[in-house]
């Protein structure tokens, strides 16, 4: 349940639709194995799994929706030689070369014999809908599979006007400054992971784990002009994190106190836990999103808004 990651979209008008038009739409685009000739089908599914009935989990004004991902595994090293096979029986067969186009062709007509016989895997993401805050937050680490998501939410509600979250100063910028005066914002304490990078194109690449990040050789880096491109820091005792260059949040890890406040909150029942755990979740951060957002100068609004 809880998130593991966060890709931030700020919603960029009202949400267009409420909780029962929510719902509705999601009800529509079930998630479904994929058929025989089929790379992969995208769908909805319950966020709590068999713990859970409706594809919208709903808790004190929070929403939780989960897509639902079913692909079949076709490796490339598979199709490449079925390929150079079919394509040197044609050569010796017809004494003649068999070139780009035609080899495209014989490549398309693989995989689709292939596929029927294909493995399948599912994965599920989940989303964090703040109506009234305005954000959604991707449990997910790629920015594809958020991608994905928002595509599929787009399709199924008819509008998703969502942006990505900015701010107004460079993360890198920011956390560098961080480490190098060794003071982070009000809240928020820099751990001893980091990573540097040299600002030069194809500069070099530093990652440091369990590191004293105030020490020399670290403020040696900062000196030449590397900067921090991703930094784990703490939050009022109440999570740690990796932040990257990109606003990404990664390696999301909700304190013990927090995990056993659900428990209790939650009680001997599973979809009780699963629900104390959402509402604890997204309350916390409802409250960390303004405070990284105040770290890094405040959010950076489209110009008109």
């Amino acid at each position: 349940m809880w998130f593991r990651n966060l890709l931030l979209y700020r919603f960029s008008q009202a949400v267009p639709f409420n909780e029962t038009q929510l719902l509705e739409a999601l009800e529509q685009k079930p998630a479904r194995p994929c058929a025989s000739q089929e790379t992969h089908t995208l769908g909805w599914t319950t966020p709590f799994g068999r713990h859970s009935e409706n594809r919208l989990q709903v808790a004190e004004g929070y929403w939780l929706v989960a897509m639902r991902k079913e692909e079949r595994i076709l490796p490339g090293s598979v199709v490449k030689e079925a390929l150079a096979e079919k394509v040197e029986e044609i050569e010796a067969r017809d004494a003649r070369k068999v070139y780009k186009k035609e080899r495209d062709t014989l490549k398309d007509e693989i995989v689709m014999s292939l596929l029927p016989r294909a493995f399948t895997r599912s994965q599920t993401t989940l989303a964090l809908i703040a109506a009234s805050e305005g954000w959604i937050a991707v449990d997910a680490s790629s920015n594809k599979r958020a991608e994905d998501l928002l595509n599929l939410l787009r399709e199924s509600t008819g509008s998703l006007p969502v942006r990505p979250f900015n701010v107004k100063l460079a993360p890198a910028a920011a956390m560098t400054d961080w480490v190098r005066t060794g003071s982070a914002p009000e809240g928020f304490v820099v751990l001893d992971e980091c990573e540097l990078r040299d600002t030069q194109e194809d500069g070099g690449v530093i990652r440091c784990k369990r590191q004293d990040l105030a020490s020399d050789e670290i403020q040696q880096h900062l000196s030449v002009g590397k900067q921090v491109s991703q930094l784990t820091i703490a939050w009022q005792d109440k999570l740690s994190l990796t932040l990257d260059d990109k606003l990404a949040i990664k390696r999301l890890r909700f304190e013990d106190l927090l995990r056993d406040e659900a428990d209790e909150q939650g009680g001997d029942d599973m979809a009780g836990q699963l629900d104390a755990s959402l509402v604890i979740m997204a309350k916390t951060l409802s409250e960390l999103l303004p405070a990284l957002t105040a770290a890094l100068g405040g959010e950076e609004l489209p110009q008109g808004v």
